[in-house]
């Protein structure tokens, strides 16, 4: 047989597979379900309606009741966890309302767990940049730098009012060493014992957050910045000691944060651990789609939904992502 025109190739088997949408279903590699994505959520303290993110088109800070209907609209569409982040009226020094029972995040989990039970994965993300009035995510020690130690001591407060208010999982995102440690002893002691640990045990000191700052309306005041206790962007290997300490600590999962920058750490990681592996697919991530797709320049819909595979091709076993309610009622 001759080779030399290329009509005479013979057509391979995995363009055989590709032929038709239903065998490309059939035989796909990796697959994304609704119960794969976690809904990350903001509530404000003192409004009566939502109120919408310029930078994140399609998010708002929710009011507490506007927060239970989408709850429940989510829970409906068959998506199985939403993550709480608070937005309050008053800040301090130390972000006390972080574990003020009745901060926040604490009532709404509340009125959520009343809502719902145990038939939606509640979580809260556990931090103090949101409630503190330098936009830091720790006490500082008088000269400008975060206290490792003493906020250790503000963040299993904040564990233990999360978890008493009704959290199923309570996600530490503020890179403090210890703080994992610091947060399962707390728990336990506290009767909290089945209360699980979903650490951000990979985030990455990114140039992609800056719409969830508006979401959060923080600021770090001074013109500081995290990259002091976030991870450097540059680096790799780093990110599996943090992650094996956080497991050593008693971790139930670990986080990676930013996911589509960082899909060779999702991948790493997944071969490192055996505990479930999350990723975030962070706000400007999304926006940046938003935005592109907004000016014509690329499909919103198939865009949005490579990221989102990508992300779990890379072995993410659950995504943090604002694309879950639209990802939800497009595939539900």
């Amino acid at each position: 047989m001759s080779w030399s025109g290329s009509a005479q190739f013979p057509v391979s088997r995995p363009r055989r597979l590709r032929r038709t949408q239903a065998l490309r279903d059939l035989v796909a590699q990796t697959r994304l379900d609704v119960s794969d994505v976690v809904a990350p959520l903001f509530v404000r303290e003192g409004v009566d309606s939502p109120q919408p993110i310029g930078s994140l088109p399609g998010v708002v800070q929710h009011s507490l009741a506007s927060l239970r209907a989408e709850v429940r609209i989510l829970a409906d569409l068959g998506v199985k966890g939403v993550i709480l982040f608070g937005v309050p009226a008053h800040k301090d020094d130390i972000g006390s309302g972080a574990f003020d029972p009745d901060g926040i995040v604490q009532v709404a989990l509340r009125s959520l767990r009343d809502d719902l039970g145990d038939s939606m994965v509640l979580m809260a993300d556990l931090c103090v940049d949101e409630y503190t009035s330098h936009g830091h995510c720790g006490i500082l020690d008088g000269h400008g730098s975060v206290d490792n130690d003493a906020t250790l001591d503000i963040y299993a407060r904040a564990a233990v009012a999360q978890a008493t208010a009704g959290a199923h999982v309570v996600a530490p995102s503020g890179m403090m060493d210890g703080q994992v440690g610091a947060i399962r002893s707390a728990l336990d002691s506290a009767g909290h014992d089945q209360t699980s640990i979903l650490a951000y045990s990979a985030k990455y000191a990114s140039g992609l957050y800056g719409p969830f700052r508006d979401a959060v309306d923080v600021q770090i005041v001074g013109g500081g910045d995290r990259k002091g206790y976030q991870q450097d962007w540059r680096n790799a290997r780093e990110a599996l000691v943090e992650v094996e300490a956080d497991v050593q600590q008693g971790a139930d999962m670990v986080m990676v944060k930013p996911a589509l920058a960082y899909l060779d750490v999702i991948a790493a990681v997944r071969s490192a651990v055996d505990v479930p592996v999350a990723a975030y697919h962070v706000s400007g991530e999304y926006s940046m789609i938003k935005a592109a797709a907004a000016n014509g320049w690329i499909d919103h819909d198939a865009v949005a939904i490579e990221h989102l595979t990508a992300i779990k091709r890379a072995g993410a076993d659950f995504i943090l992502t604002y694309f879950a309610r639209w990802f939800a009622e497009s595939n539900g």
